[in-house]
């Protein structure tokens, strides 16, 4: 594996570390938005917040993606940092919410500037070898889902000990990735593989026909309603989970026992014992599809996740002298996560399936990646923001279920033309 390429996989962790750090900072940040002279913040405008970052990534991703096809992936994938430091800086200075709000919209344009040329240059970089591409894409993911993950664990400690000016800190770690993506990427991923097709000016000057007609494709929307249904679900905790947990309930909602009472480092305990549970539960499914077929293992992924939601559903109203049914609880929760975990590894193969029918656009395909992250998350945020207002964590666990539904209904469909994606 080549300097260059070694160098983007580390950045892409620092650089999703700063994403997962400063999500969950801004969450602590605004349960106690009253202290620095700020009103209430309600669990909708937390749940906009979010839609924020994700409607720019939306927009945004496309966008980046031909300009890094023109100028170069290693211009672009500088970017990104630049955009986050701009606003972790501007949030560490600010209570206003509409300010708030840009500055999510600079933290979704980071992401949109970093996931598209990263992932071309990786397409470029591993172009004639498909061994390397197969190590580089996991090992992607791996940095992704790591870093997301160690900087929302971090971000507990982090408040507790510098408060809003853990900001500040992240800036710094933003500078991080610059860094790395400035000296240690020394090239656009052209080295082992030939530019030509992607920096073709008809190619780019066409890059909306040819998205459009991705996005008419058959196969994707085969594909679509489920993922995007699942990444709401997880949008909706995403977003919601940490501000319940951690704010005051309002009155009628006292007999929730979850909703809270909870320290930052408490939750961040919490969360990287989940992160471990699915970690694990990630490697065992990704093992298992010479085994199951794609579907098969999210339908079980989803199924695992409504155990999970009653699990969480019981805990929530369970007396707190009961520590035997709390500790049982426990544990079917965590073997939902873990079952849970294997949607998204499989929806990630059905999707390098259906690139398999437009060879000369792999990259624009699986940056559809972002396209369905962005749409369930916005949708996530909304819906759950809405849900958790209406009746906190109660509300929550109503509207999981019902993503969760939605994303086993098109499974039959899709099931059946399994046997067509990737045929082509």
């Amino acid at each position: 594996m080549s300097r260059s390429l070694t160098a983007v996989l580390l950045g892409t962790f620092t650089l999703r570390f700063s994403t997962g750090l400063t999500g969950a900072l801004l969450v602590y940040y605004l349960a106690d938005l009253e202290s620095f002279g700020a009103p209430e913040v309600t669990a909708f405008e937390v749940g906009l917040l979010t839609a924020a970052f994700y409607v720019a990534e939306l927009v945004l991703s496309p966008l980046f993606g031909m300009l890094a096809d023109r100028i170069g992936t290693r211009r672009v994938m500088q970017y990104g940092p630049a955009f986050g430091a701009v606003a972790v800086l501007m949030t560490a200075v600010t209570t206003h919410l509409l300010l708030l709000g840009v500055t999510r919209w600079l933290e979704g344009a980071a992401a949109a500037a970093s996931i598209p040329s990263i992932l071309g240059f990786i397409a470029l970089t591993t172009s004639r070898d498909e061994q390397l591409r197969g190590r580089a894409v996991a090992r992607f993911e791996a940095a992704t889902l790591a870093g997301l993950g160690l900087g929302l664990v971090a971000a507990g400690p982090v408040w507790e000990v510098l408060g809003r000016n853990g900001f500040f800190l992240n800036a710094v770690l933003y500078g991080v990735s610059f860094l790395i993506y400035r000296y240690g990427v020394t090239d656009d991923g052209t080295s082992t593989a030939e530019a030509g097709p992607a920096r073709s000016p008809a190619r780019t000057a066409g890059g909306w026909d040819r998205f459009r007609t991705l996005l008419s494709s058959r196969s994707v929307w085969l594909l679509a309603p489920t993922w995007i249904a699942i990444n709401a679900f997880i949008g909706a905790w995403m977003s919601q989970s940490i501000f319940q947990l951690v704010n005051d309930p309002p009155p009628g909602f006292e007999n929730q026992r979850l909703m809270g009472g909870f320290e930052p480092w408490q939750i961040s305990v919490g969360m990287a014992v989940a992160l471990v549970i699915f970690f694990a539960g990630l490697l065992y499914w990704g093992n298992r599809f010479k085994a199951y077929r794609r579907t098969t293992i999210m339908a079980i992924g989803a199924g695992g996740g409504i155990g999970m939601v009653g699990a969480i559903a019981g805990l929530n109203h369970a007396p707190a002298d009961a520590l035997a049914l709390s500790l049982a609880l426990l544990v079917v929760m965590a073997t939902g996560l873990f079952v849970l975990a294997g949607a998204t590894p499989a929806a990630l193969g059905m999707l390098a399936d259906i690139s398999e029918e437009h060879p000369e656009d792999r990259g624009a395909v699986m940056g559809l990646y972002s396209v369905f992250l962005a749409v369930g998350q916005i949708a996530g945020s909304l819906a759950g923001g809405s849900a958790a207002d209406w009746r906190g964590i109660d509300g929550l666990l109503i509207a999981s279920t019902a993503m969760l539904i939605l994303a086993m209904l098109p499974l039959r469909g899709l099931r059946a033309s399994e046997h067509l994606v990737g045929a082509g």
